[in-house]
């Protein structure tokens, strides 16, 4: 090695020092900006904290129009949340300081979000148009995934004509769906919520590895008029492949070996592992590893949306989420709804305190939506980690839970109106019905609106004397009753109001949250793309199958385990 060339490599050793002092310089500086807004948050905590929300509309009349962002159609009303225009002064600075801005296009140009796996996260390319997205290979993730939604698009034209015949020739009408997580939440929820769309085949989804779910199913099926879709990202999830093998036996026994494969479907990034379980080349649609599980509604594992719905439906579907990530990129984050609902949301978890948020869809359409978010939220921020392997400091994803309106108003909404802690709710609620009479439409928007309020104003206890007093009840009912009826108020809510659940108006919603995920994982410094903890209990169930099964030896299962096995097969095998 010449002497010049051994001075250039120390002088490129020089540089790259620097460089890297310069960027731990920044990320320094950059956390004590956080800190800083962080402390100034939590001292407007206290200056807002002894105000009740009744104080707030008093104040403010034009509060309800301030506090409200309209994307064409779609309504983001968080004006019964407690904040002032100070509070969200604060956010903001908050979300500059995190540099935001900066993470979302970050994301938009490929840059590798998820590191820990070495990933990034272009769920977007799915439903864009147009515009070059780059994958870390150089790629356009648009292109690849154009070409094979192509692919999809003929399949689906075939299938809702009555020409995707089965191995004894007769039409394919009915889909089995066989996923879990990720492949299995967003296809679902959407699914039930496009159910009154009845013009295409029926489809059946199946999650849970206890058989009875997939027998159940199957019973009421025939094998010759029947596909399984495998959703399997990695084509390796034990669950999902268990499941595939009672599948193949079931259309095996009726069909033949041979005529089974001809009724297999896989979505997947891992080809020749569908190729090895049997699933024809033609009928595998891939997909790649920049599309997270619990984003991968988009790709072909949601194939059952356009079977279900038609092709132009489904490009509505489609165009929804794309106009959210046109509004996420280019909105100010002031006028930028998934921004405003996780900065909202960092208020209420960090500075607040609350630790847990309702989801309440007013739709029945959307019932399956607030277990989609649950995954969405939880296995994206339930984080303790920071992206650059420290311990982070705030609290993270809060716990989720949900159940439509009005099912809700009499399970859980006690404890949201006079429960010692506090839980804000979000709801969404559609101005038309997609059925039912209007009788009933008004009487689920007006149970809607009146929680909302409820919620954010309460009940004095001198209101409930005079409520009660107004009912013709004596002095002594009152003073038992009224301090039971009395609701605090001053509780937190978001409320979505959109014209109607037609696919475009799902798609929009289901990119908002995606995109709040992203932008609370950015504040918190985690990694929103992984999930270490969810492939921890995976190992762990693997390892202990055999054990299970009573195929191995116990003396290495930790004593707990070993314990149960030993009452388990006492069970199955009583003396």
């Amino acid at each position: 090695m010449s002497q010049e060339s051994t001075e250039l490599n120390a002088s490129d050793r020089s540089l790259l020092a620097r460089r890297e002092a310069s960027q731990a310089e920044t990320k320094k500086d950059q956390e004590l900006r956080k800190k800083s807004v962080l402390a100034q948050l939590e001292a407007h905590r206290d200056e807002i904290a002894p105000v009740h929300m009744r104080a707030l509309f008093a104040s403010d009349p034009s509060r309800p129009e301030r506090y409200a962002v309209a994307l064409d159609d779609l309504t983001f009303d968080f004006s019964r949340q407690k904040l002032t225009d100070k509070t969200l002064g604060l956010l903001l600075d908050l979300a500059n300081a995190a540099k935001l801005p900066d993470a979302i296009e970050a994301m938009y140009t490929g840059d590798c979000v998820n590191r820990t796996e070495g990933r990034a996260a272009l769920h977007p390319a799915l439903r864009a148009k147009g515009g070059y997205w780059p994958t870390p290979e150089g790629e356009c993730a648009r292109q690849k995934a154009t070409a094979v939604r192509d692919r999809v698009r003929a399949f689906i034209g075939r299938l809702r004509a009555g020409l995707v015949l089965g191995a004894t020739g007769s039409p394919i009408t009915d889909i089995v769906s066989l996923g879990v997580g990720g492949s299995d939440l967003g296809p679902f929820m959407a699914a039930r919520a496009f159910d009154y769309f009845e013009d295409g085949p029926s489809v059946h989804f199946i999650a849970n590895v206890d058989g009875i779910e997939l027998a159940e199913t199957l019973r009421r099926l025939h094998p010759s008029k029947t596909l399984i879709l495998v959703a399997s990202k990695s084509f390796s999830t034990l669950e999902t492949l268990e499941n595939a093998k009672s599948a193949r036996e079931w259309l095996t026994e009726g069909l033949g070996e041979v005529g089974a494969r001809k009724h297999f479907l896989a979505a997947t990034v891992n080809v020749p592992a569908a190729l090895d379980f049997g699933v024809p080349r033609e009928q595998i649609f891939e997909f790649w590893d920049w599309v997270g599980g619990r984003f991968s509604i988009w790709s072909s594992v949601g194939l059952t949306i356009p079977a279900l719905i038609g092709w132009r439906r489904y490009e509505e579907f489609l165009e929804g989420a794309a106009e959210v990530d046109r509004h996420f990129r280019e909105a100010p984050l002031r006028e930028n709804i998934p921004a405003l609902l996780a900065l909202i949301g960092v208020w209420n978890r960090n500075l607040l305190g609350h630790e847990a948020i309702a989801i309440c869809p007013y739709d029945h359409r959307l019932r399956r939506l607030p277990s989609y978010l649950q995954q969405l939220e939880m296995e994206s921020n339930g984080k303790r980690t920071t992206r650059d392997g420290g311990r982070v400091g705030l609290d993270t994803a809060p716990v989720l839970f949900g159940e439509p309106g009005t099912n809700a108003q009499h399970s859980f909404f006690q404890l949201l109106h006079q429960g010692s802690q506090v839980a804000p709710a979000d709801f969404f609620v559609a101005a038309k019905p997609t059925g039912g009479s209007d009788a009933q439409h008004a009487l689920l928007v007006a149970n809607c609106f009146a929680q909302a309020e409820a919620l954010a104003i309460g009940l004095t206890e001198p209101e409930a004397r005079e409520t009660l007093a107004s009912e013709g009840k004596d002095a002594a009912t009152i003073d038992r009753i009224a301090p039971h009826m009395a609701c605090p108020g001053d509780r937190p809510t978001n409320l979505f109001l959109y014209r109607q659940l037609e696919p475009r108006t799902l798609g929009r919603l289901i990119a908002i949250y995606e995109h709040k995920v992203f932008a609370q994982g950015v504040i918190w410094n985690v990694e929103s793309f992984d999930q270490w903890g969810v492939e921890l209990g995976k190992r762990r169930a693997k390892s202990l199958t055999p054990l299970v099964r009573g195929d191995a030896p116990s003396e290495d299962a930790h004593p707990s385990v070993r314990n149960l096995v030993k009452r388990l097969h006492a069970l199955r095998n009583p003396q």
